[in-house]
């Protein structure tokens, strides 16, 4: 027994919420190994919209936009950030590669499409799931490359 008594804090005698076998997580939330990394090429204004979150979200859709897009490989999203979104000016003429990773058990209700050649994964999520999506992210958003029109 210590010297603030058997199950009590050293911390002005509080009780001890948690038995002292469980180690203190450094995860805010639960995490699981059973998630599928994906990525996400944007312009500029999804961009910021998505650091405003603190790089927790992706914004809703807008209108015109039935389907969110993440895709499965690094280099399919960087040939869209690269050679689209920076030549675009509707993307600011930027784009971003964003990675981001998601619980396997959400993903599993889609469909994994290929468009174009073998390397053009993607899934189309519908816009109405997106806030599901995004409560399924596992941890941060994180930036991979930008893309900038040359001047």
């Amino acid at each position: 027994m210590g010297k603030y008594g058997k199950g009590t804090s050293a911390r002005k005698g509080r009780k001890t919420l948690r038995p002292r076998f469980q180690k203190r997580s450094r995860y805010p939330c639960p995490v699981t190994t059973n998630s599928t990394t994906l990525y996400r090429p944007v312009g500029e204004k999804e961009f910021d919209l998505i650091r405003a979150s603190g790089f927790s979200e992706f914004p809703p859709r807008l209108p015109e936009q039935p389907f969110f897009y993440p895709v499965l490989n690094e280099e399919y999203a960087t040939q869209i950030a690269r050679d689209w979104n920076r030549k675009d000016e509707s993307s600011g003429f930027a784009g971003y590669v964003l990675r981001f990773k998601v619980r396997t058990e959400f993903l599993d209700q889609y469909q994994i499409r290929v468009v174009g050649d073998s390397t053009h994964r993607e899934y189309w999520v519908p816009a109405a799931e997106l806030k599901d999506l995004n409560a399924n992210i596992v941890g941060r958003i994180e930036l991979v490359a930008e893309f900038r029109k040359q001047k």
